[in-house]
């Protein structure tokens, strides 16, 4: 008998995102209930470049709208933004500090995206300035080192955030978040209720032992 694969999910995501913390939230939970499913999650940029000095104040009534993802069931908790800290300036340096983290390994890599878009949405830390992601690499006890090593791996690591950006355009993602098969050449674009995945998941499974048959 064949053996069936695994199921394995590429997600698109950015860290300014407030429906992309629900969706990391619940497929984080997938891969919790069932250990046959894999998600890689991949970068896109909604602000890719450093816009000009934003208003606070702007700011904290646009966060106003995570009041509808926090609504929704099991979303993880979020909080207007308070305190004089931001707003973040651009996507680029969570991403880089997360492919950075990849660079550790995987679980640095999963714990640096939890607590990227925990750090934002519940605690209102700037995750675009470098003393916050220095902050968060240490309370991760990532190795030091390897955090002064980003700058010089910044070109490295930005051609692989850029190329993961152009890529989800490229499969139709015209938003974020953004789901698709690793072996699929479509996306869902929009989070998705907890059984929705479940059940795309095991659409996946059937499809792979149709396949392996």
């Amino acid at each position: 008998m064949r053996r069936v694969r695994p199921v394995r999910l590429i997600a698109y995501s950015d860290y300014l995102c407030p429906w992309c913390y629900n969706a990391s939230v619940r497929l984080e939970r997938l891969v919790v209930e069932a250990p046959d499913v894999s998600v890689e999650w991949r970068s896109y940029l909604l602000r890719p470049r450093p816009s000009a000095r934003r208003d606070l104040e702007t700011f904290r009534a646009y966060t106003e709208s995570w009041r509808r993802p926090a609504a929704e069931e099991d979303a993880p908790r979020f909080r207007v933004w308070q305190g004089s800290e931001g707003p973040p300036s651009h996507s680029l340096p969570p991403h880089l500090v997360a492919k950075a983290a990849a660079r550790v390994g995987p679980d640095a890599f999963r714990r640096m995206h939890a607590r990227l878009l925990r750090a934002y949405f519940e605690e209102n830390r700037d995750i675009s300035a470098d003393g916050t992601l220095r902050a968060l690499w240490d309370e991760l006890e990532l190795p030091a080192d390897r955090f002064a090593q980003r700058e010089e791996l910044e070109l490295e690591l930005l051609a692989c955030v850029l190329a993961e950006h152009d890529e989800a355009l490229r499969f139709g993602a015209s938003g974020v978040p953004s789901l698709r098969a690793a072996d699929g050449d479509s996306v869902i674009t929009g989070v998705l209720p907890m059984e929705t995945y479940r059940r795309f998941a095991e659409r996946l499974r059937e499809r792979a032992a149709v396949g392996a048959a």
